[in-house]
């Protein structure tokens, strides 16, 4: 896997990349597991009530199953693809009994390699299984938060956690941002971090190529009126004139706590990640 930079013939190109994979298959996508995907372009009730977006280029989803609740069926990877609705590639799974599925592609899979979902898979790429059978310290990706829910955590391109302790009834997970987190042991997980892992060192290069992802332009506060937004007004180039930045309905923007006090799941989590200086 590598970055292609496309050379500087205009102003758009430049420093344009994308990332430019060996593995993937060039095949069209499995019609089975296709559905229509219909763009809301941010509006509910007809209303916007998510800004900037629009357009792009049509798609149509692809069915990832995240619970991966064949077991003990053994399955070879027929293809690695691109999905336009994640980040991370997707593998597709062709199984003994004959039928297709498409998961979340682990990094290294590629085409023809073997795949194995049970309560106690060998640890290898690609195998999913019981979290209390695996080893401490492995990279896991896909895991899930509660038994037979499916994949809840560490599922976009590049995402990984370790496993830092396992017990019979709970384990212990340290995501990438540093917080540690408890999930139960009979939970499963895939074995590896989610591919396409250089997803964010893209450079997209000009504005069409966001317009094709559904991502319509975005006009700074400090540029609006003061009737518009906060930020708005001032002779020339002026800061906001605030203690912090605001939303243009006057609500903090930058540093403000959404995550509920009280929310359920908080007891799972053992270690706080880190704040930032």
């Amino acid at each position: 896997m590598a970055i292609k930079v496309y050379k500087r013939n205009h102003a758009g190109r430049r420093n344009m990349s994308i990332v430019k994979s060996s593995l993937l298959t060039k095949k069209k996508p499995e019609k089975s597991l296709l559905a229509k995907k219909k763009s809301l372009a941010g509006r509910s009730n007809g209303k916007i009530s998510v800004r900037h977006q629009g357009g792009g280029h049509k798609q149509r989803y692809r069915m990832v199953d995240f619970k991966q609740d064949k077991k003990n069926i053994p399955g070879v990877v027929a293809s690695i693809e691109r999905d336009p609705c994640r980040s991370g590639f997707i593998a597709l799974i062709n199984y003994a009994d004959g039928e297709k599925r498409y998961v979340l592609a682990t990094d290294g899979l590629q085409e023809g390699s073997k795949v194995l979902t049970a309560d106690n898979a060998p640890i290898e790429l690609g195998n999913r299984t019981m979290i209390k059978n695996i080893p401490a310290g492995t990279i896991i990706s896909n895991v899930e938060f509660f038994p037979g829910k499916g994949a809840q955590i560490a599922r976009t391109a590049g995402a990984k956690v370790i496993l830092t302790a396992v017990d019979e009834k709970n384990a212990q997970i340290k995501m990438s941002s540093g917080e540690i987190r408890a999930v139960k042991s009979d939970c499963f997980a895939t074995i590896g971090q989610v591919s396409n892992f250089e997803h964010n060192s893209i450079n997209v290069g000009k504005a069409g190529r966001k317009r094709h992802m559904g991502v319509r332009p975005g006009v700074r506060g400090s540029a609006m009126n003061p009737v518009d937004h906060p930020h708005g007004g001032g002779e020339g180039r002026q800061g906001i004139g605030l203690k912090h930045p605001k939303t243009p309905w006057g609500k903090p923007a930058l540093g403000k706590k959404t995550r509920k006090k009280n929310k359920e799941t908080n007891k799972y989590i053992i270690k706080r990640r880190a704040k930032r200086k």
